[in-house]
């Protein structure tokens, strides 16, 4: 019986996001989430890191696991992509596809998709599961797994 409260508790919602692409379908948490993922490309694609970190749990408890190793804390994962997309040419433009979001409570998701960065070299890409939790009234990461397919 449990199961069944667990399945009707939990809602899915497919969406993909690109500079062309608005959130449509989605209401309420959902479209919270795809806001916040939004920005996060918006700011990413205007090089600008620290408003693409806003989307982060602002707590020495946020996790990110990537490249095969795990960093803790927003600062922490604030300075690994600043070292790491030191410039432009490096950032390149950030699409995400792909996207699913599945509420889990009212305070709680799990989102899903595909990264892809575009650089003038090269096209990087893999796929991410982000843990979503409201906090103080907004929707915020609090765990990021990306991968990459190279």
């Amino acid at each position: 019986m449990r199961a069944i409260g667990f399945v009707l508790a939990t809602s899915v919602i497919p969406f993909t996001a690109c500079a062309e692409t608005s959130v449509v379908e989605a209401s309420g948490s959902e479209a919270a989430i795809l806001k916040v993922l939004t920005d996060q490309q918006d700011a990413w694609n205007r090089g600008d890191i620290p408003a693409f970190m806003e989307g982060y749990w602002k707590s020495e408890d946020l996790r990110f696991a990537s490249g095969g190793t795990v960093a803790t804390g927003w600062q922490v994962t604030k300075d690994r992509y600043l070292k790491r997309y030191d410039s432009p040419e490096k950032m390149g433009k950030l699409s995400f596809t792909d996207i699913i979001v599945t509420t889990l409570g009212d305070e709680d998701a799990l989102v899903t998709g595909r990264w892809a960065l575009k650089r003038d070299n090269d096209m990087p890409n893999g796929l991410f599961t982000l843990h979503f939790k409201l906090i103080d009234g907004n929707w915020v990461i609090v765990s990021d797994h990306t991968s990459s397919a190279d």
